[in-house]
């Protein structure tokens, strides 16, 4: 089976989405009656955005994916063609920009609502990266569930408890500075607690500055480097408003970190039980969640890293397979 597979991804960012699409291909390239080929276009400038979302994506990836034969088209995004003679299979991480449309720029409001329910509609099979995304593709874009599939993340082989731990007593809490991922709520929690706090992520948008008493913001990191804060973390917090899934908590978990996290969304389902839940729309909520995690740590280490096992990367590719098998057929 020939399948090519949408890679723009990786020139935009190494968040969610690339540490997804980077782990999905190594396993894909493991089953043996697949074929992969990558497809892509431009790179992470503006000017490549809006070639890609206005004409690469519509009228150009499904004419290759057509000329080159291809049984099956995955677009790991909802960046996709609306058209597709080829099969289109594509993954929904979230639906942030349906929920919280103000925390977004506004190209990417704009383009997302007027193109993301088309996208869906063309694709065959939908996949969703937890049983939270799958009920909101429902919800909010009318998406049959008999095409939806729930394939959710995994860990990567970087992130295990064995190994360097970086030093002193702090709160992790990893992520794009974006308004969702709530970092100044969980800014207050951790001054009122009297711990300090340090940031991993890119900056993102939306104004969100990772400065402030006891804030300590250390920007993008390569894995080997937030393992070690991981597994030296007093307790990783990721009280995000809105998620399609939650990598840092798997990554936290693996790592023999107590972690705290949103109740009520896709967080707590990843977590299993295995966290601290807290409302992440009130920061004394999040420090007592927090001063619970120190108060358990040993409990919520070995909880999570029981949890975190139950994740790999293996399954995630064999189960993708699965869906293009069935797109296909």
């Amino acid at each position: 089976m020939r399948v090519g597979i949408d890679v723009s991804p990786l020139a935009q960012t190494r968040a969610g989405t690339a540490r997804h699409l980077k782990a999905l291909l190594g396993g894909l390239r493991a089953e043996p009656d697949l074929r992969i080929r990558t497809l892509a276009f431009g790179g992470a400038g503006r000017g490549s955005t809006l070639a890609r979302e206005l004409a690469w994506y519509p009228l150009v990836l499904p004419r290759m994916a057509t000329h080159q034969k291809l049984d099956v088209l995955h677009c790991p995004s909802y960046r996709a063609p609306f058209r597709s003679r080829v099969p289109l299979v594509v993954t929904v991480h979230d639906l942030a920009v349906f929920r919280h449309p103000e925390a977004f720029p506004p190209w990417t409001r704009s383009y997302s609502r007027a193109a993301v329910p088309g996208v869906v509609r063309a694709a065959r099979r939908v996949i969703a990266v937890s049983e939270f995304t799958r009920a909101e593709l429902v919800e909010l874009l009318r998406v049959p569930e008999e095409r939806i599939r729930v394939v959710p993340n995994a860990v990567d082989p970087a992130f295990t408890a064995e190994g360097p731990r970086a030093e002193g007593e702090y709160v992790l809490t990893v992520g794009t500075l974006e308004p969702r991922k709530n970092l100044a709520r969980l800014a207050e929690a951790s001054r009122q607690l009297g711990i300090e706090l340090r940031v991993v992520g890119a900056r993102g948008w939306g104004g969100v500055s990772p400065n402030g008493s006891r804030v300590r913001w250390l920007g993008e990191l390569p894995d080997d480097a937030l393992a070690r804060l991981y597994r030296g973390a007093a307790a990783v917090a990721y009280p995000s408003l809105y998620e399609g899934f939650g990598i840092p908590v798997l990554e936290a978990m693996a790592c023999g970190a107590p972690v705290v996290t949103s109740a009520g969304g896709a967080t707590e389902e990843v977590a299993g039980g295995a966290a601290v839940l807290v409302d992440p729309l009130d920061a004394a909520s999040i420090a007592a969640g927090l001063e619970q995690a120190l108060a358990h740590r040993g409990e919520l280490r070995a909880q999570g890293l029981g949890r975190a096992a139950a994740f790999s990367w293996e399954d995630v590719a064999r189960r993708t397979a699965d869906v293009y098998r069935e797109a296909a057929a």
